[in-house]
């Protein structure tokens, strides 16, 4: 009996199975953002206006955007009309909501949301909303009041 070894393959081969990897990569990376983000998001509020660190909607809000009088603690379980209704850009996770959504009363807003019962809601005066979910939301909403007033 001989036994012969097969010739090696072209590096195309190995081009073609590297594909499907870095797609699962990507998609993994992703993922994890949003869920990092769930456990890491802050929200700084400065005399620049109101800081979103955590993941892809991060921005700065500035001073002059933000009604701080109109913005209040909310209960999105009982206040329908902030409810959260369609995600137009975002994420959508159970315990979790973060992007662009629009609220069942009308209006969109940017979320980084995970407890619906100590949610604040901050307008701004480019048209859209910010819902939150800080740990502690009264301190968060006297913060956001405290911010001078830009005349």
């Amino acid at each position: 009996m001989q036994e012969f070894v097969i010739a090696p393959a072209t590096r195309s081969v190995w081009l073609i199975m590297l594909i499907p990897v870095l797609i699962v990569a990507l998609v993994m990376a992703l993922v994890s953002v949003p869920l990092i983000a769930s456990r890491t998001a802050r929200f700084e509020v400065s005399d620049a206006g109101l800081r979103l660190r955590g993941d892809y909607f991060g921005r700065l809000i500035s001073r002059e955007e933000l009604l701080p009088a109109e913005a209040r603690r909310v209960n999105l379980a009982t206040d329908a009309a902030l409810r959260p209704t369609r995600r137009t850009a975002g994420s959508s996770m159970p315990g979790y909501r973060s992007g662009w959504f629009r609220l069942e009363g009308g209006g969109k807003a940017l979320l980084y949301l995970t407890d619906v019962d100590r949610a604040v809601y901050v307008p701004t005066t480019a048209g859209y909303g910010v819902l939150l979910s800080p740990l502690d939301p009264d301190a968060f909403l006297a913060a956001i009041r405290a911010l001078p007033t830009v005349r």
